[in-house]
């Protein structure tokens, strides 16, 4: 069953602005400090950069790709829909095993595409309330920026379709029928695994600094919503730019906030000066 690209592009776009809003607090626990480094604000860019080179220079790296994603994609959504999501419930885990079948039995159906889409948007949660626990939050914020300005870089120079291409097609196991975790399809639009992972760093930063999350998630899907008018101009875009300049967006808002909160409290602690301040006569 065939859907048009409308429809498609809202699901998808829904689906990205639901993993920032999905993200629970990371915990707080002594062991997982002693990890934290900014090192890990790598990662992204790492993932989206060392993967483009790794295939365009070994094909084969594609299927290897696959196989990773459906061992460990199915994994990482059962821990978010255990704990790592918002209102997560431990007797909610096997769920994913649910939607894998789903994902696997009716593959070519909007509800197959519809169980695997679930399965990589929970894994992405799951990825970014880990990444956020060891990842101080300006690093990662940082992190995640560098991501979006290198996938704009690989799509406007023409590296990135090629190599995508071929991770997209890339199959476990040939003839299997196993589903392509790597990367999301749903009806006629694509969505690359990255632009989901993106957008659960941003939620999973917001959520380990006490922010809301729910106005960050409708920006991005405005933002994302607008970005895609340029889907009637060209025919490839970097899904990370939205979710990229909604974080800007909210930081800037936050600085904003932070300098009049600043501003009112120098003004309350100047001195009271007198009304009326001219001299009287002497006596």
């Amino acid at each position: 069953m065939a859907l048009a690209f409308i429809p498609s592009d809202v699901a998808v776009l829904a689906l990205q602005a639901g993993v920032v809003l999905a993200p629970r607090r990371p915990p707080e626990v002594g062991w997982i400090r002693r990890f934290s480094h900014p090192a890990w604000a790598v990662i992204p860019i790492a993932s989206i950069v060392g993967v483009i080179y790794m295939i365009r220079y070994a094909s084969a790296t594609a299927t290897g790709i696959t196989w990773l994603a459906l061992i460990a994609v199915p994994i990482l959504a059962a821990a978010a829909l255990g704990w790592s999501a918002r209102g997560a419930r431990r007797w909610a885990a096997p769920i994913a095993a649910g939607l894998f079948v789903l994902a696997w039995a009716s593959r070519a159906t909007l509800w197959g595409e519809l169980a695997a889409a679930l399965l990589s948007a929970l894994s992405c949660v799951t990825l970014g309330v880990l990444l956020a626990a060891v990842t101080p939050p300006r690093w990662l914020k940082l992190g995640l920026v560098a991501m979006s300005v290198a996938d704009v870089w690989l799509v406007a120079s023409d590296l990135l379709q090629a190599p995508n291409n071929t991770l997209v097609t890339a199959a476990p196991l040939p003839g299997s029928g196993l589903p392509q975790l790597q990367s999301v399809l749903f009806g006629t639009v694509s969505l690359g695994y990255g632009d989901l992972f993106v957008a659960g760093l941003l939620g999973a930063v917001l959520a380990r600094e006490g922010r809301r999350q729910a106005p960050m998630a409708l920006l991005t899907l405005i933002l994302a919503a607008l970005f895609d008018l340029l889907f009637f101009f060209i025919s490839e875009l970097p899904a990370t730019v939205p979710v990229a300049v909604a974080l800007i967006a909210g930081e800037a808002w936050q600085w904003r906030v932070r300098r009049h909160a600043r501003t009112e409290i120098s003004a309350a602690r100047l001195p009271s000066t007198r009304a009326d301040a001219t001299p009287r006569p002497a006596r």
